[in-house]
């Protein structure tokens, strides 16, 4: 027997698993967490704390590659987190309706 939430959960996803699945959505909804997580690089780059560092990393490095690499970071954390979260309730999904379906066979 399900409870009250397992079939909340049934009807929610069955209405939102195709829109959840498309790329540019999980990007829209990821990319903020994306970009905390690669903001902190950009600021430690850009504060300069570390002076040699600096100096090594501006006549070795273009800084637009650094720009590049984290939107990079930024975008295949937020897809790639959605995407999880995605596979987790569909999964969840597919183990509910099996169990509602037992429950209609034995009653």
């Amino acid at each position: 027997m399900l409870s009250e939430e397992e079939k909340a959960f049934i009807i929610y996803w069955e209405q939102n698993r195709v829109r959840q699945k498309r790329m540019f959505y999980q990007l829209l909804v990821g990319l903020p967490l994306g970009l905390l997580l690669a903001l902190p690089i950009l600021v430690n780059y850009l504060s300069g704390w570390d002076k040699r560092a600096v100096m090594v990393g501006n006549t070795q490095s273009n800084p637009l590659v650094l720009i590049i690499a984290v939107l990079a970071i930024a975008v295949f954390f937020s897809i790639f987190n959605r995407r999880h979260k995605w596979e987790m309730n569909e999964q969840r999904y597919l183990e509910l309706k099996q169990a509602q379906e037992a429950d209609v066979k034995t009653k």
